[in-house]
């Protein structure tokens, strides 16, 4: 007992260091392409250099400093990277609210919106007499983007749980949840416990890009990388991987671009 009034106490655990915070410098209105877009400045005390972001789907611009950077550099490094600002946000379609004869596309077949502001009912795809895709919209025009949206979440749920069960049936594990976001990072995703998500505006592309994207996420049940095995498997489950893959990456920003919003918003 004695000894004990002697012995060292045991030794703290460093704490873990946490990542330091960004801050938001400063916000400003930016120019560009014909349009003014949000653009942010964020310090990040760990930051060496400056890096410019343009967000998914061309909807504002990021840039990260270190600290204390003199605004003179600020303002010379935005200056010097403004043509490559402009030449992406150029490759990104005007955001417009949806209106009577609007185009918009629903696995990648053009439809014409028709708009009976009259009549009461759920949204629905069909022909008009000259044999073109339409799709008809109920209910008042401030509403049209959010009914066309809620459209696409109910066709989503419906065309990617079949082909969540066709896939996982092909490798022979389940997929533990099946869930719908709008997310602007990626299109898909896939955790350790099998739970999968999926963009919803992936149903605005073409079919066979759809197949690709589940059947991307589905081999993440059995290959939680993207090494070669898992490319081999994607491309089993998935034929159309390499052009399907190219399609997304040439024309997802264009889908992430399209609003939504009611007009009032």
């Amino acid at each position: 007992m004695i000894l004990s009034l002697f012995r060292k106490p045991p030794l703290k655990k460093a704490a873990k260091k946490q990542p330091a915070p960004k801050a938001l410098r400063a916000e400003r209105t930016y120019p560009v392409a014909g349009r003014s877009l949000p653009l942010s400045i964020w310090e990040n005390p760990r930051a060496k250099r400056l890096t410019l972001r343009i967000e998914t789907g061309g909807k504002a611009i990021r840039v990260t400093v270190p600290p204390r950077l003199p605004e003179r550099e600020l303002d010379l490094f935005i200056a010097r990277h403004h043509g490559w600002i402009e030449a992406q946000i150029s490759k990104v379609p005007v955001a417009v609210p949806f209106m009577d004869g609007s185009i918009i596309h629903i696995r990648g077949i053009a439809h014409r919106i028709v708009h009976e502001p009259a009549k009461r009912g759920t949204t629905r795809q069909d022909r008009d007499e000259n044999g073109q895709a339409i799709l008809i919209v109920h209910g008042d025009a401030q509403h049209m983007g959010r009914r066309i949206a809620d459209y696409l979440k109910k066709l989503a749920k419906l065309d990617i749980n079949g082909l969540v069960l066709v896939h996982t049936g092909r490798i022979g594990k389940p997929a533990t949840s099946v869930r719908f976001k709008d997310t602007t990072s990626r299109w898909g995703s896939c955790t350790s416990k099998g739970d999968l998500a999926f963009s919803w505006r992936i149903m605005m592309a073409p079919a066979e890009v759809i197949n690709y994207l589940v059947a991307h996420e589905v081999a993440h049940l059995i290959e939680m990388n993207h090494g070669p095995d898992f490319w081999a498997l994607c491309t089993r489950l998935c034929p159309d991987t390499p052009t399907s893959r190219a399609w997304l990456k040439r024309h997802g920003s264009t889908l992430h671009a399209v609003s939504f919003a009611s007009v009032t918003d």
